[in-house]
């Protein structure tokens, strides 16, 4: 394990945006239980998929997506709050 100082540029929550060193751009630090919330959240959708059942996989797949674009906004937030260009 190595210790390093990240910047820090929103609060600590269970998706926080952080800057490690010799990064350009920050990153979004997942909380392990959270990583798996969403491995399992995709999990039913290709299980969705699987069994035919479009319509549950859309819903599914909408809630996910949801999740993943607020996740993006408060990325992009925090970047432009700190006169950061986003990556993309």
């Amino acid at each position: 394990m190595k210790r390093v100082e990240a910047e820090l540029f929103t609060d600590g929550g269970n998706d926080a945006v952080v800057r490690l060193p010799d990064r350009r751009f920050p990153g979004v630090l997942i909380q392990g239980d959270s990583l798996h919330i969403l491995r399992s959240d995709l999990a039913e959708v290709v299980e969705a998929c699987e069994r035919g059942e479009l319509a549950e996989a859309r819903e599914s797949a909408g809630l996910l997506m949801a999740g993943l674009d607020a996740l993006l906004a408060r990325y992009a937030t925090a970047l432009e709050e700190h006169g950061i260009p986003r990556p993309y």
